[in-house]
């Protein structure tokens, strides 16, 4: 049943209520397919990181994260099937259909909300396997007013196997399909997927817009490089970098995040290593007294200059455009300082060790997210993924496709599955939803409520236990 807060702001707002909208995905069958992980020597990209260290000197973490995911030397998002059970994370969209069915429902409400422009584009960063985008097009084309805008699908996505993997799930083909020229393996740029036009970029600067963009960033920001900053005595900020370990020298990373796993000592290839000294990049980050104030000697940071710039493009690109979005990602509303980790076969582990053959993430700050975008749009929330599928109706969606079969197993596995999207003790409370509108737009997104003026202008920090 759908909440009635909810029902009462759709009948206001939008010319066809929600439960409705809900309906029309009836007759949907249920689709739990996950794709696997191939096993790729990463052993030349380890050599590759200790060999820049061994010329130049520690480096960033920020820049061990760029080499460890996206080198061409085995970087880890260059093996393609890294997603579902069998590799080494699960994203919801990948848990079910019902994640991306509920996503499209909410471009859908507020594409009313917002006057029904008549030209959209949908916009993901990330895009993983393509099962969001997927999943949100089919719930799509349930509403044909709506369907009928969206005049391309934008991708941004920089693996070239990934984007074969996205280009089979969307439905393109290949004889319609063009090559990106000189590339080392076959590698999509534009193609038509079920009568839709798909184009992939490896950068969001590289996006071109004609129509109102409705973005969705899903575990996206999580992965983008960080820099790891410690405050010392005077003021000074010192930088946390990465350097060669000793041969065999047993490494216990113990970091708040990870410190209720118990990690077993592992071999690290490399160890951490603190500036002694102000460094170039804390002085350039950290400069902001508003932030700096609030911290103390011997807390940690963690910043991302590269999540700040591209939420600063992407509320640019909302605003000017007339769009909607949505930022979908682990993390908390203020700032964190020691959630840097390596994720593999499903458990965390040493990132520090064999760079490539794991994921690399970090809790993404929604407080600095949204302070980046104040005066360049509007940024609702976060509010927790329970609460807002709750609100968007996956309880309807649920007792839909359970009725839709008759097999208990997939009945159980269809109730598992919405467990796991939305109890708070697994992705229900961790995972965060934001969503960003337009500077000018007097709309209310659902579920959210208004921001207050402390939320709009203060960026709120976790003090860290030393």
């Amino acid at each position: 049943m759908i909440p009635r807060v909810l029902a009462a702001r759709s009948s206001r707002c939008f010319r066809e209520p929600v439960g409705r909208m809900a309906r029309r995905l009836h007759g949907t069958k249920p689709d739990l397919s996950v794709g696997s992980s191939p096993d790729t020597d990463l052993t030349r990209l380890g050599q590759h990181i200790r060999d820049i260290i061994v010329a130049t000197g520690p480096i960033s973490v920020s820049k061990y994260m760029q080499l460890a995911l996206t080198s061409p030397i085995g970087g880890y998002y260059t093996r393609g099937q890294v997603f579902g059970s069998s590799g080494d994370f699960i994203t919801s969209p990948e848990i079910s259909q019902m994640y991306g069915e509920l996503l499209a429902i909410w471009f859908v409400l507020h594409w009313e909300q917002t006057g029904r422009p008549s030209r959209t584009s949908f916009v993901e960063l990330g895009p993983g396997r393509g099962t969001l985008m997927s999943d949100m097009l089919r719930a799509s084309r349930k509403f044909p007013e709506f369907f009928a805008t969206i005049q391309t699908v934008h991708m941004v996505e920089r693996s070239p196997e990934l984007r074969k993997v996205q280009h089979d799930v969307l439905g393109c083909e290949w004889e319609k399909t063009e090559r990106v020229e000189d590339a080392p393996v076959d590698t999509p740029k534009r193609s038509v997927g079920r009568g839709l036009r798909v184009e992939w970029h490896d950068s969001v600067e590289q996006v071109q817009m004609d129509s109102a963009p409705f973005v969705v960033a899903h575990e996206f920001f999580d992965a983008l490089p960080v820099h790891k900053f410690e405050r010392g005595a005077k003021d000074a900020w010192h930088e946390i970098l990465i350097d060669v370990a000793e041969p065999k020298a047993p490494t216990v990373l113990t970091p708040k995040y990870m410190g209720s796993l118990q990690p077993a000592p592992t071999t690290a290839q490399f160890k951490y290593v603190r500036t002694r000294s102000n460094s170039a990049s804390a002085a350039m980050l950290m400069r902001d007294p508003r932030v700096v104030a609030q911290f103390e000697q011997g807390d940690k940071v963690e910043v991302a200059p590269e999540g700040a710039r591209i939420m600063a493009w992407l509320a640019e690109l909302i605003s000017e455009h007339g769009g909607l979005g949505l930022v979908i990602d682990y993390g908390q509303d203020w700032t964190q300082g020691d959630t840097f980790r390596g994720i593999r076969k499903h458990k965390f582990a040493d990132p520090l060790s064999c760079p490539g053959s794991m994921d690399l993430t970090a809790d993404v700050d929604f407080s600095y997210l949204r302070f980046v975008a104040r005066d360049l749009a509007q940024c609702h929330g976060p509010i927790e993924q329970g609460t807002f599928l709750h609100a968007l109706g996956i309880q309807a969606r649920l007792q839909q496709l359970l009725n839709s079969t008759k097999d208990r197993k997939v009945q159980q596995d269809l109730v598992d599955c919405y467990k796991r999207l939305t109890d708070p003790q697994s992705m229900g409370r961790v995972y965060k939803v934001m969503a960003v509108l337009p500077k000018s737009s007097t709309c209310m997104p659902v579920p959210f409520a208004p921001p207050t003026k402390d939320e709009l202008n203060k960026i709120k920090v976790e003090k860290i236990v030393k």
